[in-house]
């Protein structure tokens, strides 16, 4: 199964709340190419953030091709429709290049029983003994395990060839990348899981060149890793070993690699996942988004005057609607309402305060997982205010790309690929 237009090998999500901060993301990107590493840009925006700020998905196409213009990059890049679904993808089709494709809601809800059945005959090679290169032990499936883990993902799976096929029948073939996630679901795959999962896509015929699995632990935004590294390395080398399988047995394209969803500031994990690229020769994409809005906000407070005043005023807005800032997030965050500074107190604060208990480095002490999280999801505060918001990302613009380039390259890009 091939795909025309092909993702390379290394990819990075870099997610642009406010469609500002194309540029020093790019530059991001150069930098790592200096040290002859080709990370390639993917600008990613789901239907909900478009929502939220009152951005169209023509604007993040549109920011990015002025920033490659402007930078001169000549390497690829593109553009993702994020966590689309079949109700939300039409306003995507002509300026996205990339789409992951959301059918969490699909997972758990049983195929139908001919189909289940159908799956399992087809596929007679998924029962019994398995020796997969890369996996230390064999695994062993009946004809049962194999129905049962059908029976959870092979609706969401059809499900995501429905939504393939629309967007096909638009763009055409080989003219789009496709990612397929899973990671939204309670425990992470099995080897076992995720072979079914990929012979059925294979089935629907999706030419997905990325997937993005569960893995263990809480991949909570804006903060590190939360979960055991011994266990992620392990899990993380597995999907690796199943994927290079599936490749061969499915004849899926031979580019097909993990994506990992929430990837910024996941830096316990930056490690083992650089050994495992190192070791395997496999590329990966890893997708982030809030982060750079966050160095937004470290860069208006070191823009001191006006900039520090809306850098706080921000943070007291969040803090008097956190519950419903936090509700739409309650999966994927863990803040300690007692550890979060009162308004009073971070109106007194100077830049330098603010920027150590908001900038993620865990070496601070005065660095505070809590105040980050919730700002986090704070950027809501942020598009209500508008233009004024914009204007002053305009105004502090040195320190505010400064930030994001810094953050983007030397605590992400760098870490991940380079060393």
């Amino acid at each position: 199964m091939t795909s025309s237009l092909s993702l390379e090998k290394y990819s990075f999500g870099v997610g642009d709340r406010f469609a500002h901060q194309a540029k020093p993301q790019l530059r991001a990107c150069m930098l790592a190419a200096a040290q002859g590493v080709d990370v390639i840009p993917v600008w990613n925006k789901s239907h909900r953030e478009h929502a939220i700020v009152g951005s169209t998905p023509p604007g993040v196409r549109a920011a990015a091709e002025a920033a490659v213009r402007d930078l001169d990059w000549t390497r690829p890049f593109h553009i993702d429709a994020d966590h689309i679904r079949l109700d939300t993808v039409d306003p995507f089709i002509e300026t996205s290049d990339f789409y992951t494709l959301d059918v969490a809601d699909a997972i758990g809800q049983p195929a139908e029983r001919e189909a289940l059945q159908a799956f399992v005959g087809r596929h007679s090679e998924l029962v019994g003994s398995l020796e997969i290169p890369g996996i230390a032990e064999p695994f062993t499936t009946t004809c049962s395990d194999i129905e049962k883990i059908a029976a959870k993902y092979l609706n969401a799976v059809q499900e995501a060839g429905v939504l393939y096929r629309h967007i096909e029948s638009a763009k055409g073939a080989g003219k789009f990348i496709t990612e397929v996630s899973m990671d939204e679901t309670d425990q992470p795959q099995t080897p076992a899981e995720l072979l079914v999962i990929l012979a059925a896509i294979a089935d629907e015929k999706i030419p997905a060149q990325t997937i993005a699995p569960k893995f263990t632990g809480r991949f909570n935004k804006g903060v590190d890793y939360v979960g055991d590294v011994e266990q992620f390395e392990k899990e993380f080398n597995e999907d690796l070993a199943v994927i290079a399988h599936a490749v061969n047995e499915y004849e899926l394209p031979k580019n097909l690699k993990l994506s990992v969803h929430s990837g910024s500031d996941k830096f316990s994990i930056y490690a083992p996942i650089r050994r495992a690229l190192a070791r395997t020769g496999a590329g990966i994409h890893v997708k982030t988004a809030g982060t750079n809005w966050l160095e937004e906000v470290i860069g208006l407070a070191e823009g001191q005057g006006d900039g520090l005043k809306m850098a706080k005023e921000i943070y007291g807005k969040a803090l008097a609607d956190i519950e419903a800032l936090c509700a739409p997030y309650a999966t994927v965050i863990d803040i300690d309402y007692d550890r979060l500074p009162a308004i009073a107190e971070v109106g007194n604060w100077s830049a330098e305060q603010f920027v150590a208990a908001l900038r993620h480095d865990q070496a601070c002490k005065q660095y505070n997982p809590n105040l980050r999280q919730l700002l986090h999801v704070g950027y809501k505060v942020a598009a209500k205010m508008g233009d004024r918001y914009l204007e002053m990302l305009n105004a502090c613009e040195p320190s505010v790309a400064r930030n994001v380039t810094e953050n983007l390259y030397e605590r992400h890009l760098k870490p991940l690929f380079i060393g």
